[in-house]
C-alpha cells in the first residue's frame, strides 16, 4: 500500500500529535516507519536533518503555555555557550508555576513566571526573550561566559562595517530585566556581568580578551572602531583598539590558517602600518591561563607608546 506523503509543512520539522490531527494525518499514518517518535506525542520525519527551531517546534505545540528556555532558548538566539553547556543537548522547557514543570524524555522542566514581554517567537517557536534568556543563564554560567553571552546580545555594527549587525536587545534591556526579578538565582552574577558588557564584541574570544586586559589593570580597549584612509573611507575594523596610542587588537581564530585568510591578514597588517597604527595579533593560546600572554603583549605595546600605569 502506498504511503500518504506528509504535508509540506510537516516534512522538515518536528510536530505534535495535535498538529498532525489538524493536518489530517491518521493514527495509522503516524505509526509509519518514516516517522520517529522522540517523545510522547512528538514526531520527526526520519532521515531528514532537522536543526534549530524546526527540531524543537513540537515541544511548544503540545502545550500552548510552554516556552523554550535556558540553554535551548540560548541556542535558538545564537547566544554563545561554553563547551560544558554547549555539549548539553537536553531540551529546556518552561511552564507557568500553576501548570507544573514539563515532564518528558530528554527534557529539563522549569517553572517560570514570565510576563508577555519576556516571551518571544522565533521561526514559529515560543521561547524566552533574549534578555530573559540571558538572566536565566546567569545561574549556570561563569562571570566571564555570562559577559560574553551579554556581549553577543547587545553587539551592533553600523552601516560603515562590512557586515552591519543589529543587536537582539540593548544593555538597558538587561539592566531592566535584572531589576524586575529580585531574588532570582544567579542575580549577583548578573549584576556584576552587566557592568562589564560592552557593545561591539563579535565573539567570546574578543570578550575574554577585553576582560583579561581590564582585570590586569590595563586600559580598556575601545570597540566598534573604524579606521579610514586619507579620503575618510573605512578600510579597517579592528576587534578592539587604543585610539590614543594608535594600537589595534586583532583576534585570529582557527579560520586564519587557510591561505586566502593569511593573504588578507598580510594586507590588513600592511594597511594598518600605512595608517600609522600598530597591530597586535592575539591567538587562542594568548588567552589561556591565570596570567594570559595577551596581557604581556598588549602591556608591552602600550608602554612603547608612552602609557604608564597609574
Amino acid at each position: 500500500m502506498r504511503r500518504i506523503p506528509l504535508p509540506q509543512n510537516l516534512s522538515r520539522r518536528s510536530f505534535s500529535s495535535r498538529t498532525s490531527d489538524a493536518a489530517g494525518l491518521s493514527r495509522r499514518r503516524r505509526r509509519a516507519s518514516d516517522l520517529i517518535r522522540v517523545s510522547r506525542g512528538i514526531l520527526i520525519p526520519a532521515g531528514v536533518p532537522i536543526q534549530g527551531a524546526a527540531a524543537l517546534a513540537a515541544y511548544t505545540e503540545t502545550n500552548p503555555r510552554s516556552v523554550l528556555s535556558h540553554l535551548s532558548a540560548a541556542r535558538l538566539w545564537k547566544i554563545p555557550l561554553p563547551s560544558r553547556q554547549d555539549n548539553d543537548w537536553r531540551i529546556h522547557l518552561a511552564n507557568p508555576p500553576s501548570s507544573g514543570p514539563p515532564r518528558r524524555v530528554n527534557v529539563v522542566g522549569h517553572r517560570l513566571v514570565l510576563t508577555p514581554a519576556e516571551i518571544g517567537e522565533l521561526d514559529g517557536v515560543r521561547l524566552t526573550s533574549p534578555a530573559r534568556t540571558w538572566l536565566d543563564l546567569a545561574a549556570c554560567l561563569s562571570l566571564q561566559d555570562l559577559v560574553a553571552a551579554g556581549d553577543s546580545l547587545v553587539c551592533s555594527h553600523g552601516p560603515d562595517f562590512p557586515a552591519p549587525r543589529r543587536q537582539l536587545c540593548s544593555l538597558a534591556d538587561l539592566v531592566q530585566m535584572i531589576a524586575r526579578h529580585p531574588g532570582r538565582r544567579g542575580l549577583r552574577n548578573a549584576r556584576v556581568a552587566v557592568e562589564l558588557i560592552r557593545v561591539g564584541a563579535d565573539s567570546p574570544p574578543e570578550s575574554l580578551m577585553r576582560l583579561a586586559l581590564v582585570d590586569a589593570g590595563l586600559p580598556e580597549p575601545e570597540l566598534n572602531v573604524v579606521l579610514g584612509d586619507e579620503r575618510g573611507w573605512p578600510v579597517l575594523w579592528p576587534d578592539a583598539a587604543y585610539r590614543q596610542y594608535r594600537i589595534s587588537l586583532q583576534y585570529d581564530g582557527g579560520h586564519h590558517n587557510n591561505q586566502e585568510q593569511y593573504r588578507r591578514d598580510i594586507r590588513r597588517l600592511e594597511t594598518t602600518k600605512s595608517l600609522g597604527w600598530e597591530e597586535i595579533r592575539i591567538s587562542h593560546d594568548d588567552l589561556l591561563g591565570e596570567r594570559p600572554a595577551v596581557v604581556r603583549k598588549v602591556a608591552a605595546a602600550l608602554r612603547a607608546k608612552g602609557w604608564r600605569p597609574l
